[in-house]
């Protein structure tokens, strides 16, 4: 049977959710209140209303990409998904996965001396991240076989 681990960050996914619907609301009111009408001068119109509220959308659609990283680990290998694009990094090329005292975040360290950051598993969800570490540590280990175990 294969285990699936997906581990998202849980305070970021607060966070942005509230940060957009705070947008979202900001500028639909300040859309609202446009001052409008007929006379001359510096009026908005309808258009104008519509723009701005369009506006408030796409900071709310930018600030919940950041809700997109994760991580999903199974026996054969970790998926990441940091805020641009998407990488399978198979268990055979992993030397350790670690979260360092101070990190935002744990990491994947690589046997070619390179680094993925795991935006998925922040150190501010706490226990959480800890057990997120511990969990692709012990898939990392069974990757390597029985014999890897008894080390």
């Amino acid at each position: 049977m294969s285990t699936v681990l997906v581990f998202r960050p849980r305070r970021l996914l607060v966070v942005c959710r509230l940060a957009g619907a705070v947008l979202i609301g900001v500028f639909a009111v300040v859309a609202y209140l446009l001052p409008r009408g007929s006379a001359g001068g510096q009026q908005f119109g309808l258009p104008d209303q519509i723009a701005f509220f369009g506006i408030g959308l796409l900071l709310a659609w930018a600030v919940l990409q950041f809700t997109r990283v994760r991580v999903v680990a199974d026996e054969t290998g970790v998926r990441v998904r940091n805020y641009v694009g998407e990488k399978f990094v198979p268990w055979q090329v992993v030397a350790g996965v670690r979260m360092d005292d101070g990190a935002p975040w744990a990491s994947l360290d690589l046997h070619d001396d390179d680094t993925i950051a795991l935006l998925g598993v922040q150190s501010n969800d706490g226990a959480r991240a800890v057990d997120a570490v511990i969990a692709l540590r012990a898939l990392l280990v069974s990757s390597r076989g029985p014999a890897a175990g008894s080390l």
